[in-house]
């Protein structure tokens, strides 16, 4: 009997720490879980599994149209794990307006994704472009990538978009849907506009993994804190009452000489007028 008692307490303590490792996936998947992803490739590069786990393609324009550059491998690309540094390394870019075509064939919520990073110019204005969705929806307007986070960095631009049977509809506006989603670079009057990856999840942007915050933003913050407690010491004044300034302080024994002097000559003048 008492062997038996000791086999279902065993039991039992396994299925309850079962059940709890259980809850704590399901709540750290509904916490931190990325959305149902429909679309990811790794734009002039190699399939790829990034750290949240999302399996990138490789590009389907491979051979076909644009230019595939990995240049960005000689940099280590900054708001990034080392191990997805490669999305931002590669790159394709066309000397004329150029683009994907994604099927997107169910209802919902959804989220374009679309990653850069500035592997080439030193400075900004150098390589500005539009980004469209569908030839209607302009949803990046005159991206210039080094003037928002400098070179050698990654930047996401986050899209969300609505399907709702043959609409689409971005920021309220709306246009025909025909079960796919065109997203056109457009080339403007810079440069070759360009891509690093792209990802189309269905969800919100709440569940679309986020890159670290940027380290100017930081140090300026930083800095401006910096600033302030300058600015505070400055103004700052020292407890107790102020000293008094000895140049202005009147000392009686000074004068003493000068009133002795004055004394002796006022009887000797009289007695010199007597005369």
């Amino acid at each position: 009997m008492m062997k038996f008692v000791i086999i279902f307490q065993s039991l039992y303590l396994q299925l309850m720490v079962t059940s709890i490792i259980i809850a704590v996936i399901v709540f750290c998947d509904a916490a931190f879980g990325v959305g149902d992803v429909i679309y990811a490739i790794n734009a002039g590069g190699e399939a790829h599994i990034d750290s949240h786990g999302v399996h990138y393609r490789r590009d389907p324009l491979h051979g076909k149209i644009g230019t595939a550059s990995d240049f960005g491998k000689q940099l280590i690309i900054g708001r990034v794990a080392r191990s997805d540094q490669i999305l931002y390394q590669t790159e394709r870019y066309h000397h004329a307006t150029f683009g994907y075509e994604i099927p997107v064939n169910k209802d919902g919520d959804y989220v374009l994704v679309l990653k850069f990073s500035e592997v080439y110019f030193s400075s900004p204005g150098m390589k500005v472009f539009d980004v469209v969705l569908n030839g209607v929806h302009t949803v990046v307007s005159e991206l210039d990538i080094f003037s928002k986070v400098g070179k050698g960095v990654a930047h996401d631009e986050y899209i969300p978009f609505k399907v709702k049977g043959n609409k689409i509809i971005v920021n309220s506006e709306e246009s025909a849907h025909d079960g796919k989603i065109k997203i056109e670079f457009v080339k403007g009057y810079r440069d070759n506009p360009k891509v690093n990856a792209i990802l189309v999840m269905r969800g919100t942007v709440n569940q679309v993994p986020k890159l670290s915050p940027l380290p100017q933003a930081e140090e300026r913050e930083d800095n401006s804190e910096g600033l302030a407690e300058k600015k505070a010491s400055q103004i700052r004044r020292p407890s107790g009452p102020r000293s008094p300034n000895p140049y202005n302080t009147e000392d009686s024994s000074a004068m003493l000489p000068i009133f002795v002097a004055v004394g002796a000559f006022i009887p000797l003048l009289f007695c010199l007028c007597k005369l």
